[in-house]
């Protein structure tokens, strides 16, 4: 993934995100040798990056096949009430739902997309019906499920 250009970052910045983006784990002296520096400036511009909000974090990426959780459905969702109170309150009630893996507010015909992931279409309808139709200011939903996950970041 390549960052886009910034004037606060130059090429060995750009370089430091694009492989931590790819490999988090990376040792630093891996890193500055793929980059072209040594270990210590190239350890101080990662921790800039980091201390300067660039890398939000570092994190491991489970395999959900793994762990049984293989059913993928996307809900759209329509509020009843769209002002910015309403919408606070579903984005908070919505960020304590763990099977919702990603929310994103949207601009077209229905409010928000939620990627939603759980063992099975039987557990998708109970998180559907007991925890996202009863989020506030929901008036309506619509699911699609996924067939196939061709690819995931």
């Amino acid at each position: 993934m390549k960052p886009p250009k910034d004037s606060q970052l130059d090429g060995y910045d750009r370089k430091i995100l694009e492989v931590v983006s790819d490999d988090g784990r990376i040792p630093v002296t891996e890193l500055a040798s793929r980059i072209g520096l040594s270990k210590t400036p190239c350890a101080a511009r990662l921790k800039r990056l980091v201390d300067e909000g660039y890398v939000l974090g570092f994190r491991a990426i489970l395999n959900p096949q793994k762990l049984g959780l293989d059913h993928v459905a996307f809900a759209e969702i329509t509020l009843s009430d769209t002002r910015e109170k309403a919408l606070t309150e579903f984005n908070q009630a919505v960020s304590k739902i763990r099977e919702v893996e990603e929310c994103h507010m949207i601009a077209g015909r229905f409010d928000y997309l939620l990627k939603i992931r759980t063992p099975n279409i039987r557990r998708y309808r109970e998180v559907l019906g007991e925890k996202i139709s009863s989020l506030p200011h929901v008036a309506s939903t619509s699911t699609s499920v996924a067939m196939q996950s061709v690819k995931e970041r």
